[in-house]
């Protein structure tokens, strides 16, 4: 299973936080999007799941062009609601809420925003639908869900039985039009790769979260 991060959007490159805001891709999105989806269209993908926003769909819309594949879209895919912090710059998330930051950066898993969602939250409904796609896989089959930057790192933890505060702490979140590869192993679920993309990630930005 490929657990693919949309192309970059203006709010990324502006540092603002999107949450469940429906941004579209920027240009630079869109040129990553492309790229992305003509490398992993050479593997056997048989399913294409997306988040139902613009910035996740929009993504899928590119590998399902080169595949002929019809997008599946699913709301559960989206990404974490992060309250009041929707549609603000991180330097004022920064200054007006730094003990809800703080608790991040020790690892907590505090409600976003005040009104949002925990990253708990995000984990019980991505991985009902990780669930539920997998008796629809054959042997050998492909399948690549196009979501956003927690909710990808949410399900891929979950999946490996990390918990929220060990993904937090040791995983990279990853870049736009990334993604990560899980596969299953007699013994369960595993990660095999992590950040995959083409060409240089480009300049760092702010997380969906």
């Amino acid at each position: 299973m490929v657990v693919w991060r949309h192309g970059e959007t203006e709010h990324n490159a502006g540092g603002i936080y999107q949450g469940q805001l429906d941004s579209h891709l920027s240009a630079r999105g869109r040129r990553q999007a492309a790229a992305a989806a003509a490398r992993l269209a050479e593997r056997p993908v048989a399913r294409l799941l997306s988040s139902d926003l613009s910035r996740a769909a929009d993504t899928a819309d590119e590998l399902a062009a080169l595949t002929g594949l019809p997008v599946e879209h699913d709301a559960r895919l989206r990404e974490i609601h992060v309250g009041r912090w929707q549609g603000l710059a991180h330097t004022e998330v920064l200054a007006r809420f730094p003990q809800a930051l703080a608790a991040l950066d020790r690892g907590e898993d505090p409600v976003r925003g005040e009104t949002g969602e925990r990253v708990a939250d995000v984990q019980v409904r991505v991985r009902a639908v990780f669930e539920e796609l997998l008796p629809r896989l054959g042997p050998g089959e492909t399948a690549v869900v196009a979501t956003h930057g927690m909710a990808s790192r949410a399900l891929v933890a979950d999946v490996v039985g990390l918990s929220a505060r060990q993904a937090w702490l040791s995983l990279v979140g990853l870049h736009n039009c990334h993604w990560a590869e899980l596969v299953e192993h007699r013994t369960g679920w595993r990660l095999e790769s992590w950040n995959v993309g083409v060409g240089p990630p480009g300049p760092a930005s702010v997380s969906d979260r």
